[in-house]
C-alpha cells in the first residue's frame, strides 16, 4: 500500500506516524519496535518517511529493498509476508499434488541466512517441504537444484550487486526460472493480501525442512564440466595463471572447484576479497561492472604475472573480466564485448567441430549489442531478441524445447548462460568458458584484444555505451516516471546530428516510423517500460528505468563499417566520438 501524493505534507506525514505505530504492537519483535520508536521520536522525518510511506512492493522478480524495520524494507516480516503469499499461490497452482517442493538458497549479505531461515519456517508451516542449502550458494545452482530435485518454485535471497544496506528475495517457478506470466502476476496478487504478520501461519514443521549441500555440488560441477568444447586446448593451457576474485560473495563456493575440474590448475586468489563479507570490507560497490571492484585482482595479476583476471558478484551470477592488453596494462571488458565473446566462440567453435546444426540459436536481450546480431546473421544461426532480464531469456528456451538447441544468451550487463539445465545467468559456467575461450585464442596465437579486432573486421565495427543515472527514494522514483514520461511525449529528434527515423515503445509495443508516419505493432510477449530511438545512420538509443535499482538507463550503440585493418582504428575512434556526441546531446546531469 502506497500513501496518496496528494496530500499535503503535514497530513502525509500524519498517515507515515499511524502506519508505522502499528509495528510497536506485540505482533512484532522487541528489536524491531526499538527501531521503530527510534524513528518516530527522530527530529528528521525522512528515514521515517521512507521506511513507511509505501509497502515493499513484491514486483515480478519478487522484492529488494534496503534492510531495517518498516513496510518499504527488507526485514523479518516483510520476507515471512512474501514467503506466505507465494505458499498460498503455489497451493492454488499445485493442488493436484501431494506434496510441494521448493529450494532456498542464499548469498553472502547480511541477514541472508537468517531470512532463508524465515522463509524455509514460513514455507514449512503451509505444509510445503523445502530444501534449504546448508551455506551459501551462487544463484545458477538454485535454478540446478529447482529443476534437478523436481521443485515446483525456489528462492534466492540475495540482493546481487547492490550496496551493503540492501537485501532481496528473486523467487522462481518449477522450471527454474524466475516467474513469468501469469505467475507473476498471480503470486504478486497473493502476496498483496498478506496485510500483517497475523496473515502469517505459525505452525512449526522441522520435518519438512532438508539441508542441502554437497551432494548437490557435486552434480552441477560435473554438469557445467560437460560444456567444454575445447578440452585440448585447456589442457596445453592448464597451468595459464588466471586470477579471480568472488568480491566476498557466493562465487568463492563453486567458481574455483569448477575452474579446477575445467582443467585450469593455477587459479590465484584475492585472500582480501575471499573474505566472505555482507560488508564487502573492500569495496564501495560489489559490481563486477565497477573498475574499482576488480581492483585488488587486477593488482593481483600484476604481482603475480597472471594475463586473465575473473570476478563475479555477491550471488555469483554475473561475470567481470579484466585482461592484460597489448601494452602490458590490465584492462577491463564491458559486458557487451563478454556476451558477445562468448557467442562467437559458442557459435565459431561448434562449426570448427562441424557441431553447429540448423536448429542452433542464441538470444540477446534488446540493448545488448548489435554486433551479436550481425555475427549470428553471417553464420547463419538463429537470434531472438528478448527483454532485459534471464526470465526472458528461459522463456524463450522453454518455448523451444524440444524443437530447436539453445547454445548461448546474455546481456550487456554481465550476465551469461550458456547451459539450458539451469534458467539463469551464471557466473560459474561463464568463469569457465570465458577460460577456455582465452586458452582457445591462444592456440590460435591471438590475445582477446587481437581477437575482437579480428572479429571487428569480419562483422564491423560496433561500440556500445551504458549510462545510469541515480535518484534514489521516493522523489527518485518520481523524478524518473517523470523523465519517461517526457521522452514520450517530446521525442528525441537526432543521434549525434543522425536524424531519428523510427521510435520504438515497448509499453504500447508499437514501432512508429517518423518519415512515413506508419505505426506497426512490435512483437514481444508482454509490455515493458522501454524506449528506442534508431537514427537514419543505424545509431540507436535505448532508455528504461532498471527494475532493481533506483536508476534511469541509457544504452547507446553506433555502427560503423570498416574496409580493411589500416582503417579499423579510425573506425573505433570515429565511432567513440559519436557516442560522445550523443551523451553530449542529451544533457544528462551525470
Amino acid at each position: 500500500m502506497s500513501l496518496s501524493l496528494s496530500m499535503n505534507n503535514k497530513e502525509f506525514l500524519n498517515e507515515v506516524k499511524k502506519k508505522a505505530q502499528l509495528w510497536l504492537g506485540d505482533n512484532f519483535d522487541e528489536q524491531t519496535r526499538q527501531e521503530v520508536k527510534e524513528l518516530l521520536d527522530a527530529e528528521d522525518s525522512t528515514p521515517l518517511i521512507e521506511a513507511f510511506y509505501k509497502d515493499l512492493e513484491f514486483g515480478t522478480g519478487g522484492l529488494r529493498g534496503i534492510m531495517g524495520a518498516g513496510t518499504n524494507r527488507m526485514n523479518r516480516y516483510t520476507v515471512a509476508m512474501a514467503t506466505q503469499g507465494l505458499s498460498n499461490y503455489l497451493r492454488k497452482a499445485f493442488a493436484d499434488k501431494d506434496e510441494i517442493k521448493v529450494v532456498i538458497g542464499h548469498d553472502c549479505r547480511n541477514n541472508s541466512e537468517f531470512f532463508s531461515r524465515i522463509a524455509a519456517e514460513t514455507f514449512a508451516a503451509n505444509g510445503i517441504r523445502v530444501y534449504l542449502f546448508d551455506a551459501l550458494r551462487p544463484t545458477p545452482e538454485i535454478s540446478f537444484a529447482i529443476r534437478y530435485l523436481g521443485c515446483q518454485s525456489g528462492v534466492m535471497i540475495t540482493a546481487s550487486h547492490n550496496p551493503k544496506e540492501y537485501n532481496g528475495y528473486k523467487a522462481y517457478w518449477e522450471d527454474g526460472a524466475q516467474l513469468l506470466s501469469p505467475h507473476d502476476i498471480n503470486t504478486i496478487e497473493e502476496v498483496s493480501k498478506i496485510k500483517t504478520p497475523l496473515d502469517i501461519k505459525q505452525d512449526k514443521h522441522p520435518d519438512l525442512i532438508e539441508e542441502i549441500g554437497a551432494d548437490i555440488d557435486d552434480l552441477f560441477i560435473e554438469k557445467v564440466t560437460s560444456l567444454s568444447l575445447s578440452p585440448e586446448q585447456v589442457k596445453k593451457n592448464s597451468q595459464m595463471p588466471i586470477v579471480y576474485t568472488p568480491i566476498h560473495g557466493a562465487g568463492i563456493r563453486m567458481v574455483p572447484r569448477a575452474l579446477n575440474a575445467f582443467g585450469f590448475e593455477n587459479i590465484i586468489g584475492v585472500p582480501e576479497q575471499y573474505v566472505v563479507s555482507g560488508d564487502f570490507p573492500t569495496v564501495i560497490s560489489p559490481n563486477p561492472e565497477e573498475p574499482a571492484a576488480l581492483e585488488l585482482a587486477i593488482r593481483r595479476a600484476d604481482e603475480t604475472g597472471a594475463d586473465l583476471v575473473l570476478a563475479s558478484d555477491p550471488d555469483g551470477d554475473r561475470l567481470g573480466v579484466a585482461i592484460r592488453n597489448n601494452d602490458g596494462v590490465m584492462q577491463l571488458i564491458n559486458g557487451n564485448q563478454i556476451c558477445m565473446l562468448l557467442t562467437y566462440y559458442s557459435i565459431i567453435r561448434r562449426k570448427e567441430l562441424g557441431l553447429l546444426t540448423e536448429k542452433d540459436y542464441v538470444v540477446k536481450t534488446i540493448v545488448t549489442t548489435e554486433l551479436i546480431k550481425a555475427i549470428a546473421k553471417k553464420e547463419g544461426v538463429r537470434l531472438f531478441d528478448s527483454y532485459t532480464g534471464f526470465k526472458w531469456i528461459a522463456a524463450i528456451i522453454r518455448e523451444n524445447e524440444n524443437k530447436l538447441r539453445y547454445i548461448g544468451g546474455g546481456e550487456e550487463s554481465f550476465g551469461f548462460l550458456w547451459e539450458d539445465f539451469i534458467r539463469d545467468k551464471s557466473s560459474v559456467s561463464a568463469c569457465c568458458l570465458f577460460a577456455e575461450l582465452y586458452a582457445w585464442a591462444l592456440e590460435k596465437g591471438l590475445s582477446i584484444f587481437e581477437l575482437l579486432d579480428k572479429i571487428a573486421l569480419e562483422y564491423g565495427v560496433y561500440e556500445d555505451k551504458g549510462l545510469n543515472l541515480v535518484r534514489k527514494g521516493r522523489s527518485g522514483a518520481e523524478e524518473i516516471q517523470e523523465m519517461m514520461r517526457q521522452y514520450r511525449s517530446t521525442p528525441i529528434e537526432s543521434l549525434a546530428g543522425s536524424p531519428v527515423v523510427k521510435t520504438l515503445d515497448y509499453q504500447n509495443l508499437t514501432e512508429k516510423d517518423i518519415r512515413t508516419g506508419e505505426i506497426k505493432s512490435i512483437d514481444m510477449p508482454a509490455k515493458s517500460n522501454v524506449l528506442q530511438f534508431v537514427a537514419e545512420d543505424g545509431s540507436k538509443l535505448s532508455i528504461r528505468p532498471s527494475g532493481t535499482e533506483p536508476k534511469i538507463k541509457y544504452y547507446i550503440c553506433i555502427h560503423e563499417n570498416v574496409s580493411s585493418p589500416e582503417y579499423l582504428a579510425k573506425a573505433k575512434e570515429t565511432a567513440k566520438t559519436r557516442i560522445q556526441n550523443v551523451i553530449d546531446d542529451l544533457h544528462l546531469p551525470l
